[in-house]
């Protein structure tokens, strides 16, 4: 079973529980691993969520480790390009790690939608 990371920060959390709504057949035969309220707000959906620290206190840089050691197989990370993040080092490390290790990094939809279908089809 692989691996999927799911990240969103505070303005697309509504917009990920939607995509995994949408993709929740799919995302059935994976392992969801998420960040604290993000992955909170995915337990909605009935789905099983192995919960991370919130992205601010440490989730994103637990799950680059992750990604790291081999235990990721795709992030999907629908980031808020207009906001101001504290923890912005931590994202920057986290997209850093995908591009090391080759990991496909989605940030939007529809890129989510093509991890899902190239890993989980």
């Amino acid at each position: 079973m692989k691996t999927i990371a799911l990240i969103a920060h505070d303005g697309k959390k509504a917009e990920m529980v939607a995509f995994v709504k949408d993709h929740i057949e799919a995302l059935r035969n994976a392992h969801i691993v998420a960040t604290g309220t993000t992955g909170s707000h995915i337990l909605q959906t009935g789905l099983a969520v192995e919960l991370k620290l919130s992205g601010p206190k440490g989730g994103d840089a637990q799950i680059a480790a992750m990604t790291a050691e081999g235990k990721i197989a795709g992030i999907i990370f629908f980031r808020d390009p207009l906001g101001k993040h504290p923890h912005e080092p931590d994202i920057q490390m986290l997209m850093r790690i995908s591009d090391l290790y080759n990991v496909p990094l989605a940030t939007n939809p529809a890129t989510g939608t093509l991890i899902i279908e190239g890993l989980l089809a």
